[in-house]
């Protein structure tokens, strides 16, 4: 499918795989799309800008870019970077289409319906989209796509008139006569509202008296402060909703010092927040934000798991705001004849954008997909997910095929780096991803033969050897089982699964057989690291037990956040230290005991602040610390092993060093935890020089098992 992507100052249609349909959300095949002048161009002026600039502009950018290097190093830092700007973005956040298929879960749809959707991200300037359903609404019979693709901007101006909450008959000044302010004029004038509009631009001005505005003011002409005390008997406004975009706090002061006492400002568009006290503190002004579309916006459980808001408490929701406007656009009480500037097709999307530059440039701009025909649903589903980049596939059966699932943060900021380091034994063969664009970026920057959508190019491709799962925890033991079966060796990154029933399959898939089975292998990494091979060296000839301590200085994460789910954070990570524990003391388990903490309100969970006790065979003890309570001025990562009147103390895999014993003092710059070492002990394995496992199938289930239980 063809979707826009900004790259380096400009807006290019490049064909990119196709999306699935995915649980809770609906497929659509988009008709029309509508490009958001202020949000969108602010996106393309900013990718044009030289690194430096754009340094100095973000410096939290900077500063998680540094953080970065610190701890995976340069390298893989600049490869991630470079990446991202390679890529570009997808853009769009506003379109109308047809539903071509429905998700596991979702409820009041019918495959052909017509409908609008939104959702930066989501929603883009693309021929098909997955789109949760709570950011999905129903159009109007009356209603054309052209219009309808205008959702979301309605959707902020309703919310922002909402917010405005004004009475029949009040004074209400919008600033700014965009595609927001336009809208916005019209649905106070709907409400009872006196409005005045405020622009430099003379055509604008004329549309939104044309569309309902009582008076318009252009500031280079006359005094707005003046001309709205006069209009509005002296008084001031009851309100000022600034829907403009600039960077200037003048505006700001000047919307303050237009309200009556005890007036209100709200801010839609963007603006310089230097507040000058004086303008606000005599009146006693209120000073109100709206957030986008409505309540919803920006909660996941609403827009991404599909969890309304009850009806009577929540009037309305973003979904019921944007459902509002396609009705009043539908009977005619919205206009948007003279908003729509100019419509292209999606193939000509760059001169779309280039028009928006231009001096005189349109108010709105749509792009347009063709018309959907309802006798070819099966036809746009059968699209082709699997977008080839090139046809020099490797042959050589001595380095490994690699098809990467999940294009996430660590797996291109980690694995991609390592396996391009380790090209004589691996080679990226295929990226798939849920997210098209994504997958393309990653294959095209490692050198992959194809991007795709669609897992089961993956599992039937014969070139590929190994399937690396880096998706979310959820999906994990469902897609190994999957590579599993269709004979593909498999590395996932752990946690393995996330409940026992999902564990079981694993383990019913291999019964008594694993000889003849696919490897199975779970990134466990730390027992592969440079410092554990070290401790190890010593502890292997220990006369007693040893007694381990770690701390596991996790980290706060909202608790909200979805590595809550699905086990929550001792399934996702803690299994991380089991596994060490293990590939430490060399034994099985025997015993588990762990205690919670117990906090006295909802800051902390007592599900990842844990103390864990794993006793082994030989009667080693390992002390896991897990905590999110601690201080970020201290290491993540810290442990001591004690044995023999001996201790090894390892601290964030910077640093070793023994205390009655001799080991090599290890010290590196970053945090070394293995993962570039794992890889090589797989290889062994997969390359046939080894028949033993990196990590045996028990210890594995062992790991995943112990997490369970705690």
């Amino acid at each position: 499918m063809i979707q826009a992507i900004i790259k380096k100052g400009k807006v290019l249609g490049e064909e990119t795989p196709a999306p699935n349909v995915t649980k809770g959300s609906l497929l659509i095949k988009v008709v029309n799309s509508c490009i958001s002048a202020g949000t969108e161009m602010s996106g393309v002026t900013n990718s044009g800008k030289s690194l430096i600039k754009r340094a100095m502009e973000q410096p939290a950018q900077v500063a998680k870019v540094i953080n970065m290097a610190k701890t995976v190093g340069l390298q893989k830092t600049i490869a991630k970077v470079k990446g991202t700007l390679d890529a570009g973005n997808a853009t769009g956040y506003s379109i109308s289409g047809v539903v071509i298929a429905i998700g596991d879960g979702v409820e009041g749809f019918e495959v052909g319906d017509r409908v609008t959707a939104a959702g930066a991200g989501i929603a883009n300037h693309a021929e098909y989209v997955d789109v949760p359903q709570n950011l999905v609404m129903k159009m109007p019979q009356t209603l054309d796509f052209k219009e309808a693709s205008t959702v979301t901007l309605g959707g902020i101006a309703m919310q922002g008139v909402r917010r405005a909450d004004m009475k029949f008959g009040e004074f209400c000044v919008v600033t700014g006569a965009g595609i927001l302010g336009l809208l916005a004029v019209q649905m106070l004038k709907l409400s009872g509202v006196r409005v005045a509009a405020i622009d430099l631009d003379e055509s604008r001005l004329g549309v939104a008296k044309e569309l309902g505005a009582e008076i318009v003011i252009n500031p280079t002409k006359e005094d707005p402060i003046k001309t709205v005390e006069s209009w509005s008997g002296g008084y001031g406004a009851d309100c000022v909703l600034f829907t403009a975009a600039t960077s200037s706090s003048a505006p700001l002061s000047q919307s303050f010092q237009m309200c009556k006492k005890k007036g209100k400002v709200v801010l839609v568009g963007v603006v310089g927040m230097e507040i000058n006290r004086a303008d606000i503190y005599q009146k006693e002004l209120d000073f109100m934000i709206s957030t986008s579309y409505g309540p919803g916006r920006y909660d996941k459980s609403y827009e991404e798991k599909g969890i309304d808001y009850p009806y009577a408490y929540v009037r309305w929701t973003e979904n019921r705001n944007m459902t509002e406007y396609l009705r009043l656009v539908g009977t005619g009480d919205i206009k948007l004849d003279k908003l729509i500037n100019g419509v292209y097709p999606i193939e000509a999307v760059t001169q779309a954008y280039e028009s928006l530059q231009a001096d005189n440039k349109p108010l709105m701009v749509l792009l347009d997909y063709g018309q959907v025909e309802l006798g070819k649903i099966n036809e746009y589903l059968n699209q082709d997910k699997k977008v080839i980049l090139h046809t020099n596939a490797n042959k050589n059966r001595s380095i490994i095929n690699v098809a990467l699932v999940g294009s996430g943060g660590f797996a291109t900021g980690m694995h991609m780096p390592n396996i391009e380091k380790l090209s004589n034994k691996y080679k990226l063969h295929a990226v798939m991803s849920r997210t098209g664009h994504s997958a393309k970026s990653v294959a095209k920057q490692y050198g992959a033969t194809y991007a795709t959508t669609n897992l089961e190019d993956v599992l039937n491709d014969k070139d590929i050897d190994l399937v690396m799962i880096a998706t979310r925890h959820d999906s994990h033991a469902s897609l190994v089982l999957q590579a599993l079966k269709a004979g593909k060796h498999v590395f996932v990154e752990k946690p393995l699964a996330t409940n026992q029933q999902e564990l079981d399959l694993i383990k019913e898939f291999y019964g008594s057989d694993v000889e003849n089975k696919p490897v199975l292998f779970t990134g466990f990494n730390r027992r592969f690291s440079k410092y554990t091979t070290e401790i190890v060296k010593h502890t292997s000839k220990r006369n007693n037990p040893l007694l381990i301590q770690y701390r596991m200085n996790a980290g706060f994460i909202p608790l909200d956040h979805w590595v809550h789910e699905n086990g929550g954070r001792i399934v996702g990570e803690g299994c991380h230290i089991v596994d060490l524990m293990t590939s430490i003391v060399g034994e099985k388990v025997i015993s588990i005991s762990s205690e919670s903490l117990t906090p006295k309100n909802n800051k902390f969970s007592s599900t990842d602040n844990k103390s864990i006790v794993l006793k082994y065979e030989d009667g080693s003890l390992a002390n896991i610390q897990y905590f999110a309570t601690g201080s970020k001025d201290i290491s993540k990562e810290y442990m001591e092993v004690h044995f023999d009147n001996k201790t090894i103390v390892m601290d964030d895999y910077k640093s070793l060093k023994g205390y009655g014993v001799k080991v090599a003092e290890i010290i590196t710059n970053i945090s070394e935890k293995g993962q570039f070492e794992e890889l090589e002990a797989l290889y062994e394995t997969l390359s046939g020089k080894t028949a033993k496992w990196p990590i045996e199938l028990w210890d594995m289930i062992q790991t995943t098992e112990i997490t369970f239980n705690v």
